[in-house]
């Protein structure tokens, strides 16, 4: 019964901070061990593992992406955010939040997606 939905802007321009916000219904996200995540998949290319928050409020973040990505969550809406800061259009791609219940690499354990949203970078 948990769902999860990505929400934001289709576009941003170059240099701004892309800013998605994932809403999660039938869980509480502060409650038993999971970890939400925040994937994106490039096109032409494989699913890219952006981190995640847990439901302790631990952070996790790629090595790729650390510098220029916070994960944050307002827990009174149910809700978990990814903002990427300093974008090119090579951030272009479709960003998917996701519940993984164990948190490993890869989130290989993932057991529920949003559907995705499209995010173009562009002028």
């Amino acid at each position: 019964q948990v769902q999860l939905q990505e929400s934001g802007p289709g576009l941003v321009k170059p240099s701004q901070t892309l800013s998605l916000t994932c809403t999660v219904s039938g869980g509480s996200i502060t409650e038993n061990d999971y970890y939400w995540a925040w994937l994106r998949q490039p096109p032409r290319k494989g699913l890219e593992v952006i981190g995640y928050i847990s439901s302790s409020g631990t952070t996790s973040y790629s090595s790729i992406f650390k510098s220029r990505t916070n994960i944050s969550w307002d827990t009174s809406k149910n809700q978990f955010t990814l903002q990427l800061s300093s974008v090119t259009p090579e951030d272009t791609a479709v960003y998917y939040c996701a519940r993984d219940p164990l948190g490993r690499e890869y989130c290989a354990d993932v057991d529920v997606w949003g559907q995705g949203t499209q995010v173009t970078v562009s002028s």
